[in-house]
């Protein structure tokens, strides 16, 4: 399958850390888009359309909406398999495969339990805070001695962890929690740095004053509606 002709749309949140995944990628790769910003609180009929099962972005549609793709992994993988320059997966089987496990250790390890952290409080947040810590310390084992997780070049693994690079101070301080420091996690502090520096990375991300108002709105917005389901119950 060749490169599509056609641009690709993304629908997406200027404050999703998971679009920004994509974005990363569209921008490494060198990719034209058309992007359509969606409001999250009011979901829009073309994104719940769109991604019917999850109704989250990202979303990227192919072929004037034809053919929509959900989840950030996914998307990635795709752009990755149709857009050969700048791969983001290594060449080689066994490494593509162990970049996809450690992918999905971000996701379901880390990615999750950090936004448990922003949405619970009391005993539910400390142990939130206590399962992302024990994430951080296998991936700065995984991490150390080495730039990237791949090496000296980014890849799947570094796009999937960029939140920390933002997002996480953010989640920690509406939160009033503290998850990644540079004294018991040094190489992924160090790979922070690195990653930041890097023009198609740090080009372009929303600011930590605008983001942590907004995520102030999500937490308040997430513990409502758990009081709300404990009165029901």
């Amino acid at each position: 399958m060749g490169e599509r002709e056609m641009k690709p749309t993304l629908l997406g949140s200027w404050s999703s850390p998971f679009v920004q995944r994509v974005k990363w990628v569209l921008k490494l790769k060198g990719i034209q888009y058309d992007y359509s910003e969606q409001d999250l609180f009011k979901k829009s009929s073309l994104l719940l359309n769109s991604n019917p099962v999850h109704r989250k972005v990202p979303v990227l549609l192919l072929d004037d909406g034809r053919h929509p793709i959900a989840e950030s992994l996914v998307i990635i993988e795709f752009l990755d398999d149709v857009y050969k320059n700048k791969p983001v997966l290594p060449a080689d089987p066994y490494h593509r495969a162990m970049a996809r496990f450690w992918a999905k250790f971000v996701e379901e390890k880390f990615s999750e339990v950090a936004r448990k952290v922003l949405l619970v409080e009391g005993e539910q947040q400390e142990r939130a805070v206590k399962d992302a810590k024990e994430a951080l310390k296998i991936l700065e084992g995984e991490l150390k001695g080495k730039k990237f997780f791949g090496g000296e070049d980014i890849g799947l693994v570094d796009i999937a962890l960029g939140s920390v690079a933002l997002w996480l101070g953010v989640i920690e301080e509406v939160s009033g929690v503290q998850m990644l420091d540079s004294l018991n996690y040094p190489s992924l502090a160090k790979w922070k740095e690195n990653f930041l520096e890097l023009p198609e990375i740090n080009e372009g991300l929303p600011s930590k004053d605008d983001l942590v108002p907004y995520y102030h709105k999500i937490r308040q917005y997430g513990l409502a509606m758990a009081a709300g389901k404990k009165i029901r119950n």
